[in-house]
């Protein structure tokens, strides 16, 4: 192979440099139905800088007066490029409304992400930063995501899968306030299951939901947790309206968009229903 000349390798150099987008950039602006914003958020409560990816609904432009649920994605950085496009799939064939969708991502998976710590409840001997990246989300995240668009504080909803479920549960039974809609699909309820069966805090709310997605060839390790859970929670007073749904041959990870589709139902349907009520 001819050697590069070092004039070509400076050019090329500049090339690479010239495509590579602005940190800051609107993210993955040329693909529509990833078309939103991006922006780091350097957190005072966890001490951690998150890489939050935005995206917002097809007619966002042309609705200055319209203030959209808001979906809060954990584990962003697989969870927002597989659910963002799924929720405009959804609005076509679901009727699902349409959402801002929030990545909240670490920008990678390996020493960086700490997804173990972050999402990690009370009641293990690992290290439990739950509480802390809740105060990172109420106090630090919500607010300037609500600053910055037109999203409905009174529709926000979260999303976690496995241990990321796990946070979701954790947020419900802490501050079920917090969240209008919560989806955890597949909950890694190990190693804190205990904490899961105490006595969650009061809600002022009397709207909120909380679903919890279960696929039947889930990990043997994980599904017995999941079903003595809903065993136990089935029937009993709770802040929220508890969904527990077993997805059919549904796998751990895999089937999370469909996990997203039955949750963001058994939310949307609820809502409905409140206002048929009304």
């Amino acid at each position: 192979m001819r050697r590069l000349i070092p004039s070509a390798a400076i050019a090329l150099g500049l090339l690479a440099a010239a495509c590579t987008p602005a940190p800051n950039a609107p993210t993955l602006a040329h693909l529509p139905a990833l078309n939103g914003d991006y922006f780091p958020l350097t957190s005072t409560a966890t001490g951690r800088t998150y890489h939050v990816y935005v995206r917002l609904p097809e007619a966002y432009a042309e609705t200055p007066d319209v203030h959209y649920p808001t979906v809060y994605l954990l584990d962003g950085d697989s969870t927002f490029p597989l659910l963002a496009p799924q929720h405009l799939f959804l609005g076509y064939d679901d009727a699902i409304p349409e959402a801002i969708v929030i990545g909240i991502a670490y920008g990678g998976f390996g020493e960086v992400n700490k997804r173990a710590i972050d999402f990690m409840p009370p009641g293990s001997a690992a290290e439990s930063g739950a509480p802390a990246f809740q105060a990172m989300l109420k106090d630090e995240l919500l607010p300037r995501t609500e600053a910055r668009y037109r999203a409905d504080p009174a529709r926000r909803i979260l999303v976690g899968q496995s241990r990321g479920g796990a946070f979701v549960l954790y947020s419900a039974f802490t501050d079920p306030d917090l969240f209008w809609g919560r989806i955890a699909s597949n909950p890694a309820l190990p190693p804190t299951t205990d904490f899961f069966r105490g006595p969650p805090a009061p809600a002022q709310r009397q709207d909120l939901t909380l679903a919890v997605v279960n696929g039947t060839r889930d990990s043997p390790r994980l599904r017995p947790h999941t079903q003595a859970w809903f065993a136990h929670w089935r029937g009993r007073p709770a802040p929220w309206r508890l969904h527990a749904i077993d997805l059919d041959g549904g796998t751990h990870a895999a089937d999370l968009p469909n996990a997203y589709r039955l949750g963001l139902h058994a939310i949307f349907d609820a809502d409905a229903e409140d206002e048929a009520r009304d």
